[in-house]
């Protein structure tokens, strides 16, 4: 019989096991395991002359899935946008694999594509180098299936304690101790060391016999940072790394809007008393109701997206030699993550509401930070909102986000000292910066826009007023 056979009691229950082989009753019954050779009968009547092996329905066994069989994972399909991606393995040879953990992801230009592993077992090889090109369809890793998935390992056992050692047989009691005991003999004095020689005067030595003396005691052997992305140790190494496809692609597309645009930058301050104030009255009531809190980014998307439909001209795009009217404003909201900047977007924002921003901010803000932006939540976009206050930034100029035409730049607030009704008072004041395409934009428009801006951050009920 060649190969391994699998019972179940569970499949046949009551019935009996009948096995049609080609070999003697000794040869079957001695490759069956031992379990079963007791119950193994060669029945006569066999066709052809072939004996049949008839097995007795054993309680103990069950059905198991096939051990040891290795099965190979391809690369995902990529979206329509993206042909190839570099591939950075998450998992080594030889590591214990689970269903569904992630054994490598696929970068592209735009995400990353996690791929995971559809059985447990073992890691059995890596097909691909780490950071080499990849497509759709190409194998990539093999797993042996069901060798070591599942839960971790158990710690290794002890090893047994030795078996104790005979106890000593008691010594005989000892004679009663003397009245006193006579002293031990004094031992003899040890030798006396021969005098050393005298060592030479410290100003018979040079002056640089010294310094390097003392140079060599107060020397540190230092090491290369293990990353030296997160630390500097003061080797005086260097070290190449590769950029990924997404710092690639970012750095070609920030290039690509410096030499295409002629960009050019104006700014305006917003007092953030008032709208503090009704975040602070209303907090409380608005993460009860739709549960996510209310911050300020919510007031500049609306804000932004109610200027836009003002000025129109700020949502078009430059396209050959037409301009590109969006009837719609979809606004991208940059979001810094480990492996760059991402824009996600917002889509359909002039009918959103505070809450429905607040939720849709919240939602890609968690899908970038896991690593689950797909290419779709990035695709398209007519303005960018860019918020370094953050990071405590006062001032700075943002670059435009092609193919678009304008960027809005949000910064700290900061309680600086502001004239008021003939008084200088204390206020809460944030700089904001709007870069914009002046070959479509022109200065006044761009003006308009920001003032618009900041009358709708600071007294929101214009949006409801629409004035």
């Amino acid at each position: 019989m060649a190969g391994m056979i699998k019972f179940s009691s569970r499949i046949f229950p009551n019935g009996i096991f009948t096995i049609r082989t080609l070999t003697t009753r000794s040869t079957c019954v001695r490759r069956l395991p031992r379990q079963l050779a007791p119950r193994a009968h060669v029945l006569s009547g066999a066709t052809h002359g072939a004996p049949v092996l008839q097995l007795e329905p054993a309680r103990q066994l069950h059905l198991t899935s096939v051990m040891l069989e290795e099965k190979v994972v391809t690369c995902p399909p990529f979206p329509e946008s993206v042909a190839e991606g570099d591939i950075r393995w998450e998992k080594k040879e030889g590591d214990a694999i689970n269903v569904d953990d992630v054994v490598c992801e696929i970068e592209t230009d735009k995400t990353s594509i996690p791929v995971p592993s559809p059985v447990s077992g073992v890691l059995a090889k890596r097909l691909v180098e780490d950071g080499a090109t990849v497509k759709a369809g190409q194998q990539l890793y093999s797993i042996t299936v069901g060798a070591g998935g599942g839960a971790a390992p158990a710690p290794k056992a002890a090893p047994a304690p030795a078996p104790a050692a005979a106890p000593a047989p008691k010594a005989a009691p000892a004679p009663a101790a003397a009245p006193a005991a006579a002293p031990p003999a004094a031992a003899p004095p040890p030798p006396t060391p021969p005098p050393k020689a005298p060592a030479a005067p410290r100003a018979a030595l040079p002056v640089a016999a010294i310094r390097h003396a003392q140079a060599i005691d107060a020397a540190t052997v230092k090491l290369p940072p293990e990353d030296p992305t997160k630390e500097i140790s003061g080797t005086r190494t260097e070290f190449r790394v590769k950029m990924n496809r997404m710092r690639l692609k970012i750095a070609e597309r920030l290039k690509d809007a410096q030499n295409v645009n002629a960009m050019l930058t104006t700014f305006n301050e917003i007092d953030m008393s008032a709208i503090m104030a009704f975040r602070k009255a209303h907090q409380d009531a608005f993460t009860k109701k739709h549960g996510v809190k209310l911050g300020f980014m919510s007031a500049f998307v609306k804000a932004a997206a109610y200027a836009l439909q003002e000025q129109p001209v700020v949502n078009a795009v430059i396209d050959g030699a037409e301009i590109v009217y969006r009837d719609y404003v979809d606004i991208s909201v940059a979001v810094a993550t480990p492996k760059g900047l991402v824009v996600p977007v917002l889509r359909n924002v002039e009918a959103m509401n505070y809450a429905d921003i607040e939720k849709g901010i919240n939602a890609l803000g968690e899908k970038a930070k896991s690593g689950k932006l797909a290419v779709e939540d990035m695709d398209g976009g007519t303005f960018t909102i860019s918020n370094g206050g953050v990071f405590g930034s006062l001032m700075g100029t943002p670059i435009i986000n092609p193919p678009q035409s304008a960027i809005l730049g949000m910064h700290a607030t900061f309680e600086r000292p502001v004239a008021l009704n003939g008084q200088v008072v204390i206020r809460p004041m944030m700089y904001i910066a709007l870069t914009y395409d002046h070959r479509l934009i022109d200065g006044r428009e761009a003006v308009l826009f920001l003032r618009k801006i900041k009358a709708a951050v600071e007294d929101p009920r214009i949006i409801v007023a629409g004035v």
